[in-house]
């Protein structure tokens, strides 16, 4: 969970006409499988498709409100966002939350497609369902950590594969290169 506080501010609304006077106001945030629900119901396009290519400063601040713990936060309350807030938000985002790591073969592709199909949260949703992940404690997981126990999940239940003996070969032959060059040596 990350806690963020909005400065107080005050603004002039075009729509009433009249001066608002916002108050400081700290929001308790998650990034979570529930967030992005909300937020692809709404806007109904696939969220980590859209983040990988970009949100807009509407869909960011939408996407704020959706991660809010707190009770009846509204989209203007969320455009009072510094733009610290919004780098703290971006960090907690992109962090992986979990000390589990992949090697290249077994690195997910980028987290917006799997396997050429786009990812959304009703397909996240049936990958729980499928390896038997409990729903209601899982969904309130950051959500990078719970895209890694799914691409865990799947790692273990697939049948191995062996290496061919060539990409083996090359396998090596790229770590050797690599540590002779950061080493400075040639053999």
């Amino acid at each position: 969970m990350l806690q963020i506080t909005i400065p107080r501010r005050e603004y002039f609304d075009d729509l009433k006409q009249e001066f608002i006077e916002q108050k400081e106001q700290t929001l308790s945030l998650e990034h979570s499988l529930i967030s992005i629900s909300k937020w692809e119901m709404k806007w109904q396009v696939p969220f980590l498709d859209k983040l990988e290519k970009g949100l807009t400063n509407e869909e960011f601040i939408d996407y704020v409100r959706c991660m809010s713990l707190n009770s009846n936060v509204k989209y203007e309350d969320c455009t009072g966002l510094t733009k610290q807030n919004a780098d703290e938000i971006a960090a907690y985002i992109d962090n992986k939350m979990t000390a589990t790591w992949f090697n290249e073969q077994n690195k997910p592709k980028g987290s917006g497609r799997h396997r050429g199909q786009v990812v959304t949260s009703e397909l996240i949703y049936y990958w729980m369902i499928q390896y038997e992940i409990p729903i209601e404690e899982c969904q309130k997981w950051h959500l990078n950590r719970l895209l890694t126990l799914i691409h865990v999940c799947e790692a273990k239940s697939s049948p191995s594969k062996k290496m061919k003996k060539k990409d083996i070969y090359a396998s090596n032959r790229a770590l050797n290169e690599a540590r002779r060059k950061k080493l400075g040596t040639k053999g």
